[in-house]
């Protein structure tokens, strides 16, 4: 009977696991016998290979980070609340998107936020499957993107929207803005790796359905975050990488620029660089 029991909770917990990793739930009826035949083989597993090298100007190719059973966004542990489809393929338009952050419950952060901020950009970008020339991605919301619910608002806003118009970039026009974290850390603290796997299914749809041409990435936590590495800044900034086929530069935030002005003007150099790329992939249609 014990044993019974038991074969019946760990029928239970694989099949729920399973469900839950595959997006979808099973109308099947419980076994009446909860026999288990022994594996004679293990099962084998496999994970995303991560390449990266190269000096400063060169590409690094980057692996795409999808969900697996031993990574953080698959989950598994994660709370019922959150994307059913860690990897973001379920999302078919920016509205089904908006309409899910503005929802999520999955982590600390929609607890404690004012508005969620999942991203701005040309009007038509909210309503349609688009295009866009670049998208920009920041780390998460501030105090004056929390209220209004928009991102990069505030002072670095302000810096952040003269340095796309110094490269003929505008919000307005043809540069979709966002974050890894959708809501904003208390004290504006870095945004946790738990949390960031929150969003990522959020961050993946964007970028899916945006089709951006390049992007730019502001500050350490998001460049950290989207080509998976601990490098900090000063190594990674003014660099091109292949994102998912997309050429990606990181380079410093704008709210490090506001506190040490002596960034402002290797972070010129990085948008020069950014912007000449850029009209290359113009010219070739």
């Amino acid at each position: 009977m014990v044993i019974m029991e038991t074969c019946e909770v760990l029928y239970r917990f694989f099949r729920t696991a399973s469900e839950y990793i595959e997006g979808y739930r099973s109308d099947a009826p419980y076994p009446q016998s909860f026999a288990f035949a022994a594996a004679s083989e293990p099962v084998a597993r496999s994970s995303a290979d991560l390449t990266g090298g190269g000096s400063s100007g060169e590409a690094v190719t980057l692996a795409a980070h999808p969900a697996g059973i031993g990574d953080e966004r698959s989950g598994f542990f994660a709370d019922e609340d959150s994307p059913a489809d860690s990897s973001g393929a379920s999302f078919r338009s920016m509205q089904e998107i908006y309409a899910a952050v503005a929802q999520c419950s999955a982590c600390v952060l929609g607890q404690t936020r004012t508005h969620p901020v999942a991203g701005e950009g040309p009007e038509e970008l909210s309503r349609l499957t688009n295009s866009v020339e670049v998208m920009v991605i920041g780390e998460g919301p501030g105090a004056d993107e929390d209220r209004q619910g928009r991102p990069f608002v505030g002072r670095a806003g302000q810096l952040l929207d003269k340095m796309l118009e110094a490269i003929q970039l505008s919000r307005k026009t043809n540069c979709y803005i966002t974050n890894v974290v959708k809501c904003r850390p208390p004290q504006n603290r870095d945004p946790a790796p738990e949390e960031r796997n929150c969003c990522a299914a959020f961050l993946d749809a964007q970028i899916r359905l945006l089709r951006p041409k390049m992007i730019l990435v502001m500050g350490r936590i998001a460049a950290q975050h989207l080509l998976q590495t601990s490098d900090g800044i000063g190594k990674l900034r003014g660099r091109f990488f292949d994102y998912q086929g997309i050429p990606l530069m990181p380079t410093y935030h704008p709210s490090a620029l506001l506190r040490d002005e002596s960034l402002k003007r290797p972070a010129w150099e990085d948008l020069k660089r950014f912007r000449a790329r850029l009209h290359e992939l113009q010219a070739q249609g």
